[in-house]
């Protein structure tokens, strides 16, 4: 392989294109003419204008960037994460067009692109899985007998969903029709696919997922669990690895039981399982994400894997060079996704200009992203400015690690989240591990974020008027 075009903007395009250089491969960046300066376009070895700022007029024309990938001589695309990432048709058209596409093969991308799909594919294999049904329905008649028969709450979701679209909480049987309404209506606007179905609702899990691994030869292997259980509007925004809450024992069930999901639809390349774990620490498959994950860093972290540079070996008919007996936990990592959003206003967007922005430097901190001081934050694309990465020899380690990185993080010009990520890292009942997807709704509210930012304010104030009135002692000395 030795020229590959990274489908994508941003952080992830830049992380891909520094092991592809790693590796001695030349890259290709594609950008809307929002992101002509961004970094990635120029750090790639060619770079190449492919539309307006909208995504459905650059990073999604998917024939577009295969004629210029052909046009450049380029071997590979790899996709990244988001725009053309879990698009079956575009990996499918790659191939045809004689380019090797990094990441799985069309097939396994529609099976787990689809929930229904997904959880048929896996039937055989034993995995655990939240009773409900797995078939597409519109009959609230007949959805009401199944709430009736697995009990309230229950949980209407999606079957082509993510990000919390065309998902919603059932708690009694006079909501159902309602909330069935919205959730296809969601899923046909957001998807262009109405089909929901039903389950159970685990009324406070955590959200686990675990990293796998596959070559093209039937290795497959796992990586250890991500906790991704901080989330706000059921998107995530704080991951860790290791969780703080599996046994050595639960870690190795939830591992086999990945693998066997990846085994289920020929899995090749990286991927990640999705799990939830209840109180009582009995877990569920919930999807499979067939891609790179935007919290893969951690997982990097403690294992000393480059995901990507395997992604790449994988795509060109390497095996993979390790077995799971070979991979071990070292140390502790947390991510922080530092978004352009006003933690003291609902999350909502934040756009400007990057007065100030200087990251993070320091032992064991890493810092993933695409922006600069001066560049514009554009509001035609997620808003993720970077991920702050830490890793430390324990948890309590990686913990102060991050108190520290988040303190020297400076951001002007935009709100971010880094106060609602010191928030959450100050916060019992995340130092101690007992938290789950409800920490946001049970813990944090913009009041509490505002009362913290002054207690903060007043003794940063009180410090600075002690060292006052010292220095002014000091200078009424004789000499």
């Amino acid at each position: 392989m030795q020229k590959i075009l990274v489908a994508n903007r941003g952080e992830i395009a830049l992380r891909v294109m520094k092991t592809a250089r790693k590796m001695g491969i030349q890259t290709v960046a594609v950008y809307s003419e929002a992101d002509r300066n961004a970094p990635h376009v120029r750090f790639a070895d060619e770079a190449v204008c492919i539309g307006p700022p909208p995504s459905s007029e650059s990073y999604l024309r998917g024939k577009h960037i295969i004629k210029v990938a052909k046009e450049l001589g380029v071997d590979a695309i790899h996709p990244g994460y988001g725009f053309l990432s879990e698009n079956a048709e575009f990996a499918e058209q790659v191939v045809t067009n004689g380019l090797v596409f990094i990441g799985p093969r069309p097939h396994a991308i529609r099976v787990m692109g689809s929930k229904l799909a997904a959880k048929d594919a896996v039937k055989a294999y034993d995995i655990p899985m939240v009773p409900g049904i797995d078939e597409a329905i519109t009959d609230v008649e007949k959805a009401k007998e199944i709430a009736k028969d697995i009990g309230f709450p229950i949980l209407i979701k999606a079957s082509a969903g993510g990000g919390g679209k065309g998902m919603r909480i059932v708690e009694e049987e006079k909501e159902l029709a309602e909330q069935m309404k919205r959730a296809i209506s969601e899923a046909e606007s957001a998807f262009g696919d109405g089909s929901v179905f039903i389950e159970k609702y685990v009324a406070s899990p955590r959200h686990i997922e675990i990293q796998v691994l596959a070559d093209s030869f039937g290795n497959t292997v796992h990586l250890f669990e991500r906790d991704c259980s901080v989330q706000r509007r059921h998107q995530k925004v704080v991951e860790e690895a290791p969780s703080a809450v599996l046994t050595p024992k639960l870690r190795s069930e939830m591992g086999a039981a990945a693998v066997k999901v990846a085994k289920a639809c020929d899995y090749v390349g990286a991927g990640t399982v999705e799990f939830l774990l209840d109180e009582s620490l009995n877990f569920y498959f919930l999807e499979m994400n067939t891609r790179l994950q935007v919290e893969h860093p951690v997982t990097e972290l403690i294992t000393g894997i480059d995901l990507v540079e395997q992604q790449i070996k994988v795509a060109q008919g390497e095996t993979l060079s390790f077995k799971q007996d070979d991979l071990t936990i070292n140390g502790h990592a947390f991510e922080l996704r530092v978004y352009a959003e006003d933690s003291l206003a609902n999350f909502m967007p934040s756009v400007g200009t990057l007065e100030i922005y200087q990251p993070p430097k320091g032992e064991h901190i890493r810092v993933d992203d695409g922006f600069e001081e001066g560049m514009e934050v554009p509001i035609q694309y997620d808003p993720m400015l970077s991920k702050l990465i830490v890793w430390g020899t324990s948890r309590n380690a990686a913990l102060q690690k991050m108190e520290e990185a988040i303190a020297n993080y400076e951001v002007l010009g935009v709100s971010t989240t880094l106060p609602f990520g010191k928030f959450v890292f100050a916060h019992e009942a995340f130092r101690s591990g007992n938290f789950d997807t409800h920490f946001v709704k049970n813990y944090y509210s913009e009041e509490k974020l505002k009362d913290q930012m002054k207690a903060e304010a007043e003794i940063a104030a009180k410090v600075a008027f002690a060292m006052y009135l010292k220095d002014a002692e000091l200078l009424r000395l004789p000499k």
